[in-house]
């Protein structure tokens, strides 16, 4: 076994801004959303967002790379499958993954074109609102797969974002194809509610026959099982999935490992910004189920670790705050 986790998913230079709500009716912009957006919209909005607020952080991100990045810093070994250009971005996004300890498929032959970036914006309430420009991470295509990396990984992690473009959907079938040709267990994120709401039927292509594991937060469990009611929602889980682990904000957590519904408690914290709180949530998890722990044990870790992201400005922790962390296990 070389590697714990196998990610697939986005590759995306995250640039954060501090905004006020006004700027979201000012600009036309749903809140608390990820919206995908075209190039010239994102040249125009990066310069009045950097204008009025002044860019706050520059990141490699994407949804599962955070969790990957999360994972490797807990000690586990990683390697992560994504797509950028052969441009200033796309050289700063490999060169963060190495800093993080993570193995990918990027090298010098990358394609010409534009390296996908995601503009987070954070109010004062700590949501985040997220308008990405997929760039050339929409080309993610399924001749990016390591096969011989992802069948010497104990997981493959999927990322629910990759439903909107049909290459990236269908390299995400074929890993989750992979893993079960090579034994290996597939954990996937529902990333968003308006993946669940306005793909589902791509979702549903995902899923396949099934996870291992899933990670969603409450509003996604519902949406995708088209009720109100949380526990009709964990019944339609289960039907999908394994084992599961569903986010309740403020309330913690629950996670499922195929026999007994765990309540994870909450780490009550003042909330700054919760961009990357989900990730981080799926990334110790992951660490800590690799590593010999229980459900339980990997939910108070999950949470002590998500709790800690949304206490501090940036989508993750430095590699060092990850090691205290521990103690909860």
């Amino acid at each position: 076994m070389s590697y714990h986790i196998y990610g697939i998913g986005n590759a995306l230079v995250d640039k954060e801004f501090e905004v006020d709500d006004a700027f979201f009716a000012d600009a036309g912009i749903e809140k608390g959303m990820m919206t995908l957006i075209e190039e010239d919209q994102l040249a125009s909005m990066l310069s009045t967002l950097t204008e009025r607020y002044g860019l706050k952080k520059r990141a490699c991100g994407g949804s599962a790379a955070n969790t990957i990045i999360g994972a490797s810093y807990f000690g586990a070994n990683t390697f992560y499958t994504c797509n950028v250009a052969n441009d200033e971005a796309g050289d700063f996004y490999i060169a963060d993954m190495k800093a993080a300890g993570v193995d990918t498929n990027l090298g010098d032959d990358r394609d010409e074109g534009v390296t996908g970036k995601c503009l987070v914006m954070v109010t004062p309430d700590a949501e985040r609102t997220m308008n990405t420009y997929l760039g050339i991470t929409s080309e993610l295509h399924s001749n990016h797969i390591n096969e011989d990396a992802l069948a010497k990984s104990e997981y493959v992690y999927i990322e629910g974002y990759l439903v909107t473009s049909d290459p990236s959907r269908a390299a995400a079938v074929q890993v989750r194809e992979l893993a079960r040709k090579h034994n290996v267990k597939v954990a996937m994120t529902f990333s968003d509610p308006a993946m669940v709401q306005f793909f589902k039927d791509g979702v549903t292509e995902m899923i396949g026959d099934g996870v291992d594991l899933l990670f969603c937060n409450e509003q996604e469990a519902k949406l995708f099982a088209g009720t109100d009611d949380l526990d009709a929602a964990i019944e339609a889980l289960k039907k999908v999935a394994n084992t599961f682990a569903v986010t309740l904000g403020a309330q913690g957590a629950l996670a499922y490992d195929g026999e007994t519904l765990h309540k994870i408690a909450p780490n009550a914290v003042t909330a700054v910004d919760s961009n990357g709180a989900g990730d981080m949530f799926a990334g110790a998890f992951l660490y800590a189920i690799t590593h010999g722990h229980d459900f339980a044990a990997a939910g108070r870790l999950a949470s002590a670790a998500s709790a800690k992201v949304v206490s501090q400005f940036g989508p993750r922790l430095d590699a060092e705050q990850h090691e205290p962390l521990k103690e909860v296990l």
